[in-house]
């Protein structure tokens, strides 16, 4: 067997739209209902700009989920997106009053955004070469 990369991410929200609304506006990516999803799932695949789904959330469901975990994310520390455009996501982050932190790497030609989504998961954000 083989690793071939990343398939998705997968977020329980409890607040779906909110989540939704935080990648598509800070982020610039799109949010779709699932066509394949079982009935009675409420949840959404968000598409990164090649129409790629990348995140995969789903909307809480104490029956499904038990209690919903906010806060620490047991051994999820962040995940990474690789981005383009670093001062637009900057100014994006200013103009929706997201709160963010800069990292510009020494010994990298990378910059980095870092942000937390509705959901109190990490993101780090990815700009190589900008």
């Amino acid at each position: 067997m083989q690793v071939l990369g990343v398939n998705h991410i997968n977020i329980v929200a409890g607040d779906l739209e909110a989540t939704c609304d935080f990648y598509e506006q800070l982020l610039g990516m799109t949010a779709q209902k699932n066509p394949f999803a079982m009935e009675g799932f409420d949840g959404r695949w968000i598409s990164d700009a090649q129409g790629n789904p990348i995140v995969h959330v789903q909307a809480y469901n104490q029956k499904r989920h038990g209690e919903l975990k906010r806060g620490l994310n047991g051994a999820l520390d962040h995940v990474s997106l690789t981005c383009e455009g670093f001062a637009d996501t900057k100014a994006r982050c200013e103009e929706l009053g997201i709160a963010y932190r800069v990292n510009d790497r020494e010994f990298a030609n990378l910059r980095q955004v870092f942000v937390i989504d509705p959901n109190d998961i990490n993101l780090e954000l990815n700009f190589p070469g900008d």
